[in-house]
């Protein structure tokens, strides 16, 4: 999955280029999104950030988040391409539960979802995924590293989460370039086989 990188100047697809796929990445608030966006994209991702007002802190919870300034306020968006003729658009969306009909509205065209948690607010999870199954969205959850949250094994992970067996669980950092590409890798590779059993 080599890409190029914002760096290397490549702002525009190769003109071999004839397949795109769109992705949403999400999750609840301050899980990582606009950051993960930003370690896969090639481009320079799109950002909506906004600083977080005292307006704010009346309904977006802060307890346990150090130094959470800004917030996305429409959605992240990001490119990687994939070989010469595919490429994948990223969709970040935004957290808060007020934004819920902004990223429904993201779902169309979506080939499946990224579900980034974070094992010190798993509860927070339940409502993006239960929205996904509602739209019949398929997706993958990551558990985003945060510096001191706790560690715990994925089949507890799975439990506390209620994921069905074959919705795929990784772990990943999402400050981490490599680290992203492998939860994106096993959403794909989730998609592929689920579009390949479609077919038989």
């Amino acid at each position: 999955m080599d890409s190029a990188l914002a760096s290397d100047g490549a702002v525009y697809l190769p003109r071999t280029v004839r397949t795109a796929a769109k992705i949403l990445v999400v999750g609840h608030f301050a899980v990582g999104k606009t950051t993960f966006v930003g370690s896969l994209s090639e481009i320079r991702p799109l950002r909506t950030e906004e600083t977080m007002t005292q307006a704010g802190a009346l309904v977006d919870d802060l307890a346990g988040i150090d130094g959470k300034t800004t917030t996305t306020v429409a959605m992240d968006f990001g490119r990687l391409t994939l070989s010469e003729s595919l490429v994948l658009y990223l969709f970040g969306a935004p957290g808060q539960q007020r934004f819920t009909r902004l990223w429904q509205d993201m779902t169309h065209g979506a080939l499946g979802a990224l579900v980034l948690a974070d094992t010190r607010r798993l509860d927070q999870s339940f409502e993006v995924m239960g929205l996904l199954e509602e739209l019949g969205l398929p997706y993958a959850v990551a558990v985003n590293h945060f510096d001191g949250a706790p560690s715990y094994p994925d089949e507890e992970i799975r439990e506390a989460l209620d994921l069905l067996p074959e919705t795929p669980l990784i772990t990943c950092d999402a400050r981490d370039r490599v680290s992203s590409t492998r939860a994106l890798i096993t959403l794909v590779e989730y998609l592929s086989a689920r579009i390949a059993q479609e077919h038989v």
